[in-house]
């Protein structure tokens, strides 16, 4: 996950109160895990992974960043992408590898940062191979939460790779043009992580991560709402603007062992 958001980008923006926010919880058992199988780890060329959630059979929702090289600023090839969902302890629900991928018509990587950038950066993995476990329940998303609501998240990190963490609650502290400030507790690795509400019977996805910042010594992680763009991401891969396609390569569920890096 990218450092790239800056203090100045939030400083200007007054903070709405926050909610008492609970601590990390390990989901790495089957039972504490069993609501959350369809978030897992995308495990990228190799080098290093993000956080990804199914919301179909086939779609996987994450950060636009996670699939470009962040020394070449080129993307990084779907074929070199696995999505492990449910990953625990070495172990997955299904393994499958990506088929194609469409990213934010207005992401740009390489610009400069800005509310902009962070506001369009998310994408969608297609995967060669439905997911069909009944354990693994794709999600809906939700619309974007008001300020000083309560949300949730989801996701690996570098000092947990090998098993997701839930924070039952954290909360929205602002928004602006698509961006989320919230007090959730992220890190490297996180990057696509997704959100909730819990406002629903089931949990929503409302945001996914893009990147933590830190504010008058509190960190905050910074999201992408995902209340328009993940029907826009739908679109553009019904209209044929993935990237990645061939017909080659029909996902063997193997295990790349990726590395962490910070993507």
């Amino acid at each position: 996950m990218r450092n790239w958001i800056k203090a100045i980008v939030l400083c200007a923006l007054p903070m709405a109160a926050t909610a008492q926010d609970t601590r990390l919880e390990s989901l790495e058992t089957s039972d504490s895990g069993r609501e959350w199988m369809a978030v897992g780890r995308l495990d990228i060329a190799g080098k290093g992974f993000c956080t990804g959630t199914l919301v179909s059979p086939t779609l996987v929702l994450t950060a636009a960043h996670c699939l470009f090289d962040k020394v070449s600023g080129q993307r990084v090839n779907p074929s070199d992408i696995e999505f492990l969902a449910g990953w625990r302890l070495g172990r997955a629900l299904a393994y499958r590898t990506a088929r194609q991928a469409v990213i934010h018509p207005d992401y740009q990587f390489s610009a400069e940062s800005s509310t902009d950038r962070v506001g369009a950066d998310v994408a969608l993995i297609e995967l060669w191979q439905p997911i069909r476990n009944t354990s693994v329940i794709p999600f809906e998303s939700g619309d974007q939460p008001r300020r000083g609501a309560e949300v949730g998240v989801v996701s690996y990190a570098h000092d947990r790779s090998e098993a997701p963490s839930l924070q039952q609650v954290c909360s929205v502290m602002n928004r602006q043009a698509g961006v989320m400030i919230m007090s959730c507790d992220v890190d490297f690795g996180s990057s696509g992580a997704p959100v909730f509400s819990f406002t629903g019977t089931r949990p929503q996805i409302v945001s996914v991560v893009a990147a933590k910042a830190s504010m008058d010594g509190q960190s905050v992680a910074i999201g992408t709402a995902v209340e328009h763009s993940l029907q826009l991401l739908r679109d553009e891969l019904s209209a044929g603007h993935g990237f990645g396609l061939s017909t080659s390569g029909s996902g063997t569920g193997k295990n790349v062992g990726a590395r962490f890096v910070r993507p």
